[in-house]
Protein backbone atom coordinates (compact mmCIF):
# COMPACT_ATOMS: atom_id res chain seq x y z
CA UNK A 1 0.00 0.00 0.00
CA UNK A 2 1.21 3.57 -1.00
CA UNK A 3 2.32 6.41 1.80
CA UNK A 4 -0.71 8.07 0.51
CA UNK A 5 -2.93 5.16 1.16
CA UNK A 6 -1.59 4.53 4.39
CA UNK A 7 -1.40 8.63 5.20
CA UNK A 8 -4.02 10.55 4.67
CA UNK A 9 -1.75 13.63 5.09
CA UNK A 10 -0.14 12.92 2.55
CA UNK A 11 -3.22 14.22 0.19
CA UNK A 12 -4.61 17.62 -0.87
CA UNK A 13 -7.68 17.41 0.95
CA UNK A 14 -10.67 17.86 -1.39
CA UNK A 15 -12.13 20.79 0.46
CA UNK A 16 -8.81 22.63 0.28
CA UNK A 17 -8.45 22.17 -3.58
CA UNK A 18 -12.44 23.17 -4.02
CA UNK A 19 -11.40 25.99 -1.90
CA UNK A 20 -8.55 26.81 -4.48
CA UNK A 21 -10.87 26.46 -7.50
CA UNK A 22 -11.29 30.22 -8.24
CA UNK A 23 -7.66 31.09 -7.78
CA UNK A 24 -6.65 28.17 -11.23
CA UNK A 25 -9.94 29.37 -12.57
CA UNK A 26 -8.26 33.07 -12.59
CA UNK A 27 -5.07 32.42 -13.88
CA UNK A 28 -6.58 29.84 -16.63
CA UNK A 29 -7.04 33.35 -18.48
CA UNK A 30 -3.94 34.70 -20.71
CA UNK A 31 -4.82 38.52 -19.63
CA UNK A 32 -5.18 37.59 -16.12
CA UNK A 33 -2.04 35.39 -16.26
CA UNK A 34 -0.13 38.46 -17.67
CA UNK A 35 -1.31 40.82 -15.22
CA UNK A 36 -0.18 38.42 -12.52
CA UNK A 37 3.33 37.72 -14.24
CA UNK A 38 3.64 41.95 -14.25
CA UNK A 39 3.15 42.36 -11.07
CA UNK A 40 5.24 39.07 -9.58
CA UNK A 41 8.27 41.65 -9.37
CA UNK A 42 7.04 43.04 -6.56
CA UNK A 43 6.03 45.94 -7.63
CA UNK A 44 2.40 48.16 -7.13
CA UNK A 45 1.02 48.77 -10.31
CA UNK A 46 -1.75 51.51 -11.66
CA UNK A 47 -4.75 50.52 -13.79
CA UNK A 48 -3.06 52.86 -16.43
CA UNK A 49 0.40 51.16 -16.06
CA UNK A 50 -1.36 47.72 -16.00
CA UNK A 51 -3.11 48.67 -19.37
CA UNK A 52 -0.07 49.34 -21.22
CA UNK A 53 0.90 48.35 -24.59
CA UNK A 54 -2.37 45.43 -23.33
CA UNK A 55 -4.86 44.62 -26.73
CA UNK A 56 -7.80 45.72 -24.13
CA UNK A 57 -9.37 48.56 -22.28
CA UNK A 58 -8.59 50.00 -19.07
CA UNK A 59 -11.87 49.24 -18.38
CA UNK A 60 -11.22 45.06 -19.12
CA UNK A 61 -7.80 45.33 -17.12
CA UNK A 62 -9.83 46.71 -14.14
CA UNK A 63 -12.19 43.18 -14.69
CA UNK A 64 -9.62 41.43 -14.62
CA UNK A 65 -8.25 42.66 -11.87
CA UNK A 66 -11.73 42.52 -9.67
CA UNK A 67 -11.34 38.92 -10.23
CA UNK A 68 -7.81 38.18 -9.36
CA UNK A 69 -8.38 39.96 -6.00
CA UNK A 70 -11.08 38.19 -5.60
CA UNK A 71 -9.51 34.68 -6.10
CA UNK A 72 -7.40 36.31 -3.69
CA UNK A 73 -4.09 36.96 -5.99
CA UNK A 74 -3.89 40.71 -5.71
CA UNK A 75 -4.72 43.03 -3.67
CA UNK A 76 -5.71 47.43 -3.67
CA UNK A 77 -3.82 49.64 -1.99
CA UNK A 78 -5.05 53.44 -1.88
CA UNK A 79 -2.18 55.79 -2.66
CA UNK A 80 -3.83 58.88 -2.79
CA UNK A 81 -6.24 59.90 -5.41
CA UNK A 82 -4.65 56.20 -7.09
CA UNK A 83 -5.61 52.79 -6.75
CA UNK A 84 -2.39 50.63 -7.20
CA UNK A 85 -2.39 46.66 -7.08
CA UNK A 86 0.18 44.13 -5.41
CA UNK A 87 0.75 40.63 -5.67
CA UNK A 88 -0.89 38.60 -2.63
CA UNK A 89 2.09 35.81 -2.55
CA UNK A 90 0.48 33.88 -0.01
CA UNK A 91 -2.16 32.83 -2.64
CA UNK A 92 0.59 31.41 -4.95
CA UNK A 93 2.10 30.12 -2.15
CA UNK A 94 -1.10 27.98 -1.84
CA UNK A 95 -1.67 27.29 -5.02
CA UNK A 96 2.11 25.84 -5.02
CA UNK A 97 1.34 23.69 -2.50
CA UNK A 98 -1.65 22.37 -3.22
CA UNK A 99 -0.32 21.25 -6.68
CA UNK A 100 2.97 19.73 -5.22
CA UNK A 101 0.52 17.85 -3.58
CA UNK A 102 -1.16 16.51 -6.67
CA UNK A 103 1.95 15.93 -8.21
CA UNK A 104 3.27 13.34 -5.46
CA UNK A 105 -0.23 11.26 -5.94
CA UNK A 106 0.96 10.92 -9.21
CA UNK A 107 4.43 10.01 -8.84
CA UNK A 108 2.98 7.70 -6.11
CA UNK A 109 0.13 5.81 -8.49
CA UNK A 110 2.87 5.72 -11.51
CA UNK A 111 5.59 4.20 -9.11
CA UNK A 112 2.62 1.55 -7.91
CA UNK A 113 2.19 0.97 -11.66
CA UNK A 114 5.32 0.62 -12.59
CA UNK A 115 5.93 -1.78 -9.93
CA UNK A 116 2.68 -3.69 -10.79
CA UNK A 117 4.05 -4.20 -14.89
CA UNK A 118 7.53 -4.89 -13.44
CA UNK A 119 6.47 -7.68 -11.08
CA UNK A 120 5.13 -10.20 -14.11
Amino acid sequence: MSAARRNPSTRPKAHTLVRRAPLFAALGDQTRLVIVTRLCDGSTLSITRLSEGAAITRQAVTKHLRVLQDAGLVRSVRRGRENLFELEPKSLDEARRALDAISRQWDEALARLKSFVESD
